[in-house]
């Protein structure tokens, strides 16, 4: 039996160093250690034996098998890294090429607008405050001193959600509104309030139904035109240059009292007139005015110890005349062709 074993290790080992391949040596495998094998045929015997001659025999199996696996796995470790090793040779990369260039966006120019005036703001002791875009006809109108049957409400041509008391908010005075509302007419309020605002309006290169505001309130004791008009004069000089001249025009808003149209001479021509301010020299950029004394009373504050200023830009005007651009659906284009432009603007 032990010659037996013997001339069965030295045949399998044989034929596992001849193998060329993993196939072949997979088929080695199961024809000597599989269940039909005939190193597992051997142990068949062991019931003619006696308990000692069981003892040796199996030992003597014991070695057959763990020499053909060790035979195996040793010939299979080498074909795997003669593999490894071709697949290498063959996948090298030159790592001197020049990189794929991968497009890439830049940053939006209306997020850039809105962090400058936050930052000015905030600098001159302001609150950044946000609110809600689904808003009450309440905050949106009523308490703006905009009544039912109002023109101005036809005017802005509102996104009525339920019965006319539920609407996409037309401005962000509302957040206004609730910020006085939570001080209780008891202490001032110095805010702003950027976000999305929303119009029944054509979608063009100078309007859309969808536009960014960015609004802003103090109240407090003895405001006057003049402090609108010096906070004017700062914003309007870190967004255009300190070489920038303002002024003011009267106009007409429901929930301020005086009103003004707020100008800044044109940086393109310095004031001696060009296409982009229609030869007068000055650019409208928002309206603005003393908050109106019915806002002020609606809102718990008393018009006789209590006023203030308010304010309103569009982020997108502001975009479009700092970076020359024409076209305002460029700030909602996911075309990077179209917002690679971005890039060379100073953001």
């Amino acid at each position: 039996m032990k010659e037996k074993i013997e001339t069965l290790q030295k045949e399998a080992l044989n034929k596992i160093d001849n193998v060329k391949d993993l196939k072949e040596l997979n088929d080695i495998k199961v024809e000597y250690l599989g269940k039909k094998g005939p190193i597992n045929e051997l142990t068949t015997h062991m019931k003619e034996l006696s308990p000692d001659e069981k003892r040796d025999f199996g030992m003597l199996l014991n070695g057959l098998k763990q020499s053909v696996t060790d035979a195996i796995d040793s010939k299979r470790t080498k074909f795997e890294e003669a593999e490894l090793n071709e697949k290498l040779a063959k996948e090298k990369i030159d790592v001197t090429l020049p990189a794929t260039k991968i497009p890439t966006g830049a940053p939006n120019i209306l997020e850039k607008i809105i962090e400058d005036v936050e930052e000015v703001f905030m600098s001159m002791g302001y609150d950044v405050v946000d609110g809600p875009e689904v808003e009450e006809d309440k905050y949106n109108f009523e308490m703006l001193n905009i009544p039912k049957g109002h023109p101005a409400r036809d005017a802005q041509d509102t996104f009525y959600i339920e019965d006319e008391s539920i609407l996409l908010r037309s401005q962000t005075s509302p957040v206004q509104v609730r910020t006085m509302l939570k001080a209780g007419g008891k202490t001032p309020v110095r805010m702003i309030c950027p976000g999305k605002t929303y119009r029944r309006d054509a979608d063009d290169a100078t309007h859309s139904h969808q536009f960014m505001q960015i609004e802003g309130l103090l109240v407090d004791k003895d405001i006057r035109l003049s402090d609108l008009k010096g906070t004017f004069d700062v914003i309007a000089k870190k967004l255009f240059g300190e070489d920038c001249v303002t002024r003011f025009r009267p106009s007409y808003y429901q929930f301020t009292e005086p009103s003004v149209e707020t100008d800044i001479s044109c940086f393109a021509c310095k004031g001696k007139g060009c296409s982009l301010c229609k030869n007068t020299g000055w650019i409208t950029v928002s309206g603005a005015g003393m908050v109106h004394p019915n806002v002020l009373r609606g809102c718990g504050y008393d018009p006789k110890e209590w006023s203030g200023f308010a304010f309103g830009f569009g982020a997108e005007r502001l975009a479009m005349l700092k970076y020359g651009i024409n076209d305002i659906r460029t700030f909602y284009q996911t075309d990077l062709r179209e917002s690679e432009i971005f890039d060379r603007k100073d953001v």
